[in-house]
């Protein structure tokens, strides 16, 4: 549609001066390396328009796709946006990962001309879980996809059954019309599809979990947060864990259950590594077919996919291969620790570096960590490099983890990043690679160094 319809002239113009400000600012930092210009471009075009995220997303001809969850939000959205590119669609994307409303902003501005006029098929925004409530009402999306919920910085967002109260409760203030796809395998999601179901008659609600016992978790993990009966708060029966609490479950109490699924994992390929990535792998899929892709293009881009920045992505750096597994709550870094566990097994022990950073990205609150199945990581008997801002209590738990001082891991304890990544690639042994678990700003900083250029 045209900017100009719908809207009165100061509004058009206030659009106009707030997309070229966010345009010149973008263009600014690019030009002079400072990062990819993904949030103060749009905090500048906010002030200047207050309205600017709902006049530019309603002239996406096909609509706005929101991705929510607590993890894989960021490599969902990039096969996604591969798919519908391969389907030759315009699609404007957060790729930076800046998931506030001013990185919303920023990217819908960097796909508009100077008037304010955007040209684009679908635009793909990852939101972070604690503002959709007041984001989906700017946005009035096409399709939501929730991909899980799980307990992540605490100080700021509370419990998952909160968040999912919240989701439920903007969510059905929508038209019915909007597609919602959620994770089935998640009980608070599943519940959510559930209601807005029964409650609001909603028509578009769509599954996607795990239907492979072969992948479950051979006992429930410390990290599990929601593993009682949304319903009727009855301790839920699990026939099986494939990530926390995502799994195979029924309330015997109520009858609630895992709800039939639109997609049968076994019948489709999985990107990268780990179970939390074939996650990924069938949300984006649904999705795209939702969006009426076929098949045979959906498997086509994700046999060629490429990680995002800092998910399980691929570096060389002097002469040797690394891998960045980003890890900022307990069920991430137990998955991550958990397919590290699988390729050491296969390849034999070798080094792996964590950094701990308390950061507002990261969340102040790092107690998280002891909640995480450290045991796992030692037990491989590698060599464990340690730094960040909280690089003694990341120590401290290591130290914990191992069983007696007679089996105990080779720890190296180093304050300086640069350092610790020096002395990590020294004890990695040529043939393997270097696996390094950051928290986000950590990932940023570990992605500075290897690369030379600032994402944020």
């Amino acid at each position: 549609m045209s900017v100009g319809v719908g809207i009165n002239f100061f509004d058009r113009v206030r659009l106009a001066l707030a997309v070229s400000t966010a345009k010149t600012v973008i263009s600014l930092i690019n030009l002079l390396r400072l990062g990819a210009g993904s949030v103060l471009p749009g905090t500048l075009a906010y002030r200047i328009q207050p309205k600017i995220l709902s006049l530019l997303s309603r002239q996406v001809k096909g609509g706005i796709i929101v991705i929510a969850g607590t993890n894989g939000k960021t490599t969902t959205s990039l096969l996604l946006r591969q798919i519908l590119e391969q389907a030759n669609y315009r699609v404007a994307h957060n790729a930076a990962g800046a998931n506030l409303i001013n990185g919303l902003i920023t990217a819908l501005s960097a796909n508009a001309n100077f008037l304010g006029t955007i040209q684009a098929d679908y635009a793909i925004l990852e939101i972070d879980e604690n503002i959709i409530p007041k984001a989906i009402t700017q946005l009035q999306p096409k399709l939501i996809l929730c991909l899980n919920l799980f307990r992540d910085q605490l100080d700021r967002y509370g419990e998952v059954d909160t968040i999912g109260y919240r989701w439920q409760k903007s969510i059905a203030e929508l038209s019915p019309e909007t597609i919602i796809i959620l994770n089935g395998d998640d009980p608070t999601l599943a519940y959510l599809g559930e209601r807005l179901v029964k409650e609001s008659r909603w028509q578009n609600v769509r599954f996607f979990g795990l239907t492979e016992p072969d992948k479950y978790l051979e006992e429930m993990p410390h990290a599990v947060d929601a593993i009682y009966c949304p319903s009727c708060g009855h301790p839920l029966d699990y026939q099986g864990f494939y990530l926390s609490h995502l799994g195979d479950f029924d309330c015997p109490s109520c009858g609630f259950a895992k709800p039939s699924l639109a997609i049968n994992s076994q019948e489709w390929t999985q990107i990268l590594i780990g179970v939390y990535n074939k996650y990924n792998t069938l949300a984006a899929s649904v999705s795209a077919q939702e969006l009426g892709i076929n098949k045979e293009t959906i498997l086509k881009t994700i046999n060629n996919f490429q990680a995002a920045f800092g998910r399980a992505e691929e570096l060389e750096f002097e002469g040797k291969k690394v891998r960045i597994l980003l890890s900022k709550n307990p069920v991430g870094m137990n998955e991550t620790i958990r397919a590290v566990s699988d390729i050491q097994q296969v390849q034999g022990a070798s080094t792996t570096l964590l950094v701990l950073n308390d950061r507002t990205p990261d969340g102040t609150d790092v107690s998280w960590i002891w909640d995480v199945d450290m045991e796992n990581l030692v037990k491989l008997q590698g060599t464990i490099v340690v730094s960040g801002d909280r690089v003694y209590d990341m120590a401290l738990r290591i130290y914990y983890s191992q069983p007696d001082l007679a089996n105990r891991v080779n720890l190296i304890v180093k304050e300086d990043l640069q350092a610790a990544i020096a002395t990590a690639l020294e004890t990695t042994p040529s043939d393997r690679t270097l696996h390094i678990v950051p928290t986000y700003s950590a990932m940023l900083e570990v992605r500075e160094i290897l690369t030379g250029r600032k994402i944020l």
